[in-house]
C-alpha cells in the first residue's frame, strides 16, 4: 500500500497538519530532523513517518529503537495492516534492526476515547511498556522477532 516520500512532500502536508502531535501547521516541512523514513498512499489518504534520532539526542528510555513519529489513516484500508506494512517497508529501508525495535508514543488525551488507546498498534503486535516521565505518553514497542519481514514500497525498483 505504501510509495516512498519525503519530509517535504507537498501532498502530505495537509494530512500532517491534521495530526494531533503537529508542531508547526502549514510547515512545508513534517518530519523530525535527523534520519527519517516517510511513505505515503497513492491516494494520499494515509502516511507514515519512521524516525531514527540517534541515542545520544533522545530522552525516553527508549534510545536507539526506531520511533514511529507520525501515522494517520483517512483510508478504507485497516489501521494495523498499514502498520504491519510501514514497519516491513522500515527494514527494507534499514537493514540494521535496532534491538529495541520500533516504539511508538500515544497521547491518550489527544485520541478518541477508546478502550485501548493505540488499538491499531496492539493489533499490529506492539505492546505497552510503559510511559514516558516528561508528558505521559503510552509507550507501545514492537520487538524485532515480532516484526513483519522486509519488503520493499510500492513502485521501488532496486
Amino acid at each position: 500500500m505504501w510509495l516512498l516520500s519525503h519530509r517535504f512532500d507537498r501532498e502530505v502536508v495537509p494530512m500532517a497538519d491534521r495530526h494531533y502531535n503537529r508542531q508547526k501547521v502549514g510547515s512545508p516541512q513534517f518530519a523530525p530532523p535527523g534520519r527519517c523514513f516517510v511513505l505515503k498512499t497513492e491516494k494520499v489518504d494515509a502516511f507514515w513517518i519512521t524516525s531514527w534520532p540517534f541515542a545520544e539526542y533522545t530522552k525516553h528510555q527508549w534510545a536507539g529503537a526506531w520511533v514511529c513519529s507520525a501515522f494517520r489513516n483517512e483510508s478504507f484500508s485497516l489501521s494495523s495492516e498499514l502498520i504491519r506494512q510501514a514497519v516491513a517497508a522500515t527494514r527494507w529501508k534499514w537493514l540494521e534492526t535496532p534491538t529495541l525495535g520500533m516504539v511508538t508514543f500515544v497521547d491518550p488525551t489527544k485520541v478518541r476515547n477508546k478502550r485501548d488507546f493505540g488499538r491499531c498498534y496492539r493489533r499490529a503486535g506492539f505492546n505497552e511498556v510503559g510511559v514516558t516521565k516528561s508528558n505521559k505518553l503510552i509507550a507501545l514497542q514492537l520487538l524485532p522477532d515480532q516484526m513483519p519481514h522486509a519488503e520493499k514500497p510500492l513502485g521501488v525498483l532496486f
